[in-house]
């Protein structure tokens, strides 16, 4: 099995692109993703239609394939990819990995607006990757506090880097960037980063809620909330 799974995900439209009656040029079938020619560049009228799904030209379109593609354009779609739907085939299984002892990372790659923050944070309604699975993780710990032969410290850091700069999102009074070291046995690290010991997910939720008001964030034409940063949450 491959230590590095890729998956791929289509986004709702945003209002600016409701706005300008776009076209998708987006199909999905299976782990295959499509990318069409779109109909404005065609010299057809851009009538805000997508593609139709599975559709293909094959002098027009490129497919790609991954190891999941989610098509979560509409809800009413029948092979919408819920928030659960992408939690349960992607946290789900890192989650285990962790538990087993292994370090696993999710790393969310996209331009602005693209949908980021949505999939790994959520909203209050709809909670991402992330609160799924601090919230599976407990669940499964206190499961194992029956055993006396096991025990367990869970600590949270989390950091934004912004213009090369790191950030302690824990600690916002200090304002200096933090730097990054190299241990000879456990590798980089970030100096005098804040970690908090947490015992439970609304302990952890609390930190983030924290973290995220601490957060460089500006406009865009994309996104009127955007943040500007990378951000690393560690357990």
């Amino acid at each position: 099995m491959s230590s590095i799974k890729v998956a791929v995900r289509v986004r709702p439209f945003n209002g600016r692109e409701r706005d300008l009656k776009c076209s998708c040029c987006v199909s999905m079938s299976g782990a295959s993703t499509t990318i069409h020619k779109p109909l404005c560049l065609e010299g057809k009228e851009n009538s805000g239609k997508d593609v139709p799904m599975n559709s293909a030209d094959s002098d027009q379109s490129k497919s790609f394939t991954f190891d999941h593609s989610y098509w979560s354009h509409r809800k009413e779609d029948q092979n919408f990819a819920s928030q659960e739907h992408v939690y349960r085939d992607i946290g789900a299984e890192m989650l285990e990995h962790a538990i087993q002892g292994y370090n696993v990372c999710i790393f969310a790659y996209g331009q602005t607006g693209a949908g980021k923050s949505y999939t790994m944070m959520g909203t209050k309604e709809e909670i991402g990757i992330i609160p799924r699975m601090c919230n599976e993780l407990f669940e499964r710990l206190h499961e194992l506090d029956r055993d006396e032969h096991f025990s367990y410290t869970v600590e949270v850091s989390y950091l934004e880097i912004y213009f090369e700069r790191v950030r302690d999102l824990l600690n916002p009074k200090n304002k200096e960037s933090l730097k990054v070291r190299e241990h000879d046995v456990f590798g980089p690290y970030v100096e005098d980063l804040t970690k908090l010991v947490v015992t439970s997910y609304k302990e952890v939720k609390d930190l983030i809620d924290l973290g995220n008001m601490s957060r460089t964030t500006a406009a865009t034409r994309m996104n009127e909330s955007s943040s500007r940063s990378h951000a690393v949450l560690t357990l």
